[in-house]
């Protein structure tokens, strides 16, 4: 496996999981065409979790966060499934 994923410590919504490449990349920044099939590979894995923790049907985000302006706190590129309540609409 290429991934590790685990339920976030302080979620912000009732299904919240993050998906780590084990390849360190500090953001997405560092995805370069040698390292860029991590990031789709990424996606069908998000899609799979949705799908075994029941919301693919009713729709999830995937966010990634780049840099400190936009929240990133951990420097190894990571995305965080949230879904399992209708969301907030904020900067889309």
């Amino acid at each position: 496996m290429h991934f590790a994923y685990f339920n976030d410590i302080n979620p912000m919504a009732p299904v919240h999981v993050l998906i780590v490449p084990k390849q360190h990349m500090d953001s997405v920044n560092d995805v370069t065409p040698e390292n860029s099939a991590v990031i789709s590979r990424i996606y069908e894995v998000a899609a799979k979790l949705a799908a075994e923790s029941g919301i693919a049907e009713s729709g999830y985000r995937i966010v990634t966060n780049t840099g400190t302006d936009s929240g990133q706190t951990v420097s190894h590129l990571h995305f965080h499934l949230l879904g399992g309540t209708k969301l907030k609409v904020e900067m889309c």
